[in-house]
């Protein structure tokens, strides 16, 4: 873990049940789960993969400065670009406990941390949503949304690596046939794909090698 990274601290429900990708150290640090108490009103707006910044700020920043604890909970259902199926869904599993691990690093170039957003499952943990949150002028904008599951994001070592597992058809949950991990990198206005890196999983058992991953970097 960096030295400048700041990771948000709080209850540990999830922290084996999501794939990680990406290779060495992580900015972010393991799954974790906030526990946070339920605040804001709903909105209800189909969320933008790999889009720009949203056009009109967020929740701010508390005490005005970035890389103090936020609400996620509160940022996420302010938030124009998170879908209303999510925004539904957004409940406590257990109390004011939800599904919501929530990390802090740098990923996009500015002054101040940034925030990772990922919304998980209360059955299973598994990945629903995935969001960045950059600080600009005293507020969060939206600039990375992805909620096609299952799907997890981390920071490392400055870039965003998003892990999303793949499923051939009728392919129970549980049982992915493969993974892909795909790199982000900050362009200075949005997220563009840097590389990509399938892994098909292995169906031999007792002691059969599983075959080596498919590596399909972006020209």
């Amino acid at each position: 873990m960096s030295a400048g990274t700041v990771v948000l601290a709080g209850t540990v429900l999830f922290a084996a049940g999501c794939s990680t990708g990406g290779t060495g150290l992580r900015d972010g640090g393991p799954a974790r789960t906030e526990s946070v108490a339920k605040t804001g009103a709903p909105s209800s707006a189909p969320a933008d993969h790999d889009a720009a910044a949203s056009t009109t700020p967020l929740a701010p920043l508390a005490s005005g400065k970035a890389g103090k604890k936020i609400d996620p909970v509160e940022l996420l259902k302010a938030d124009p670009k998170v879908s209303a199926e999510i925004k539904r869904d957004l409940k406590p599993c257990t109390g004011k406990e939800y599904p919501v691990d929530v990390s802090y690093g740098k990923v996009t170039g500015g002054p101040a941390v940034d925030i990772v957003v990922n919304v998980l499952s209360c059955a299973d943990a598994l990945g629903r949503g995935t969001y960045v949150y950059r600080a600009d002028d005293g507020k969060y904008e939206n600039v990375f949304a992805d909620e096609q599951p299952p799907v997890y994001a981390e920071i490392d070592r400055g870039d965003l690596v998003v892990t999303k597992q793949v499923y051939a058809k009728s392919e129970a949950l549980a049982y992915p046939s493969g993974e892909d991990v795909i790199t982000y990198r900050w362009n200075g206005e949005k997220f563009t794909e840097q590389d990509r890196v399938h892994t098909d999983y292995s169906n031999v058992v007792d002691g059969g090698v599983a075959p080596a991953p498919a590596v399909s970097p972006k020209s």
